[in-house]
């Protein structure tokens, strides 16, 4: 299974920094409001942010610009509730998958965008053709999942976070993750069949 859901290369990232102490300077000065570190915030942890809303929303989702403003000012607003500084990317992230869980609940509300079986405005830079039109079926099959298990699913299998980071950034126990994780796997796996495209993938998770 991990070979279908593997299929999307992740696209180079630029050096998110991670030391501890840095961090815990960064969620003072956030706190104090001192300038430039809103700024600081983005540098630091923007990468990883945009890596965990594309892996959530898909790499040609149309309003991935909107959405990381409003996690990165979720974040500035909120900042005051961390209590842990050594906790800022765990915190971070759970803010992210939270966001993009209610853009997507607003999205089945009221409107679908186009779907992403489509072709993309843009080209995957970082994968060949194949990959590209892959990578629109999984999305496509994402779209028919309950969100509950899509965002799970798709931190899990596509981004390889383990099972504890998986439940701590969907606020979910570990129990309530995995069985959300085998309903996930095996409803990708009804819907991969119907996918011409992914059955490469799939004759190879079966041997």
């Amino acid at each position: 299974m991990d070979r279908i859901l593997r299929i999307v290369p992740p696209p180079p990232l630029a050096d998110e920094g991670g030391d501890v102490a840095d961090d815990q300077r960064l969620v003072a000065a956030l706190k104090q409001r001192q300038p430039g570190s809103f700024d600081e915030l983005i540098r630091r942890h923007g990468a990883h942010l945009r890596r965990v809303l594309t892996r959530v929303l898909g790499a040609h989702d149309t309003e991935h610009a909107d959405v990381m403003q409003e996690v990165a000012m979720s974040a500035w607003q909120g900042i005051g509730n961390l209590t842990d500084a050594r906790a800022l990317k765990a915190w971070l992230t759970q803010i992210a998958v939270f966001t993009a869980r209610g853009v997507i609940r607003r999205r089945r509300r009221g409107r679908w965008l186009a779907l992403l079986g489509e072709l993309p405005d843009r080209p995957l830079p970082w994968a060949g053709p194949d990959l590209q039109e892959a990578a629109r079926a999984v999305y496509a099959i994402f779209d028919r999942m309950p969100v509950d298990e899509r965002i799970p699913f798709a931190l899990r299998m596509l981004d390889g976070l383990d099972l504890e980071a998986t439940a701590q950034a969907c606020g979910m126990s570990l129990a309530t993750v995995r069985r959300r994780l085998v309903r996930a796997e095996r409803r990708f796996q009804k819907l991969a069949r119907r996918h011409e495209v992914l059955e490469p993938w799939l004759r190879e998770g079966q041997s």
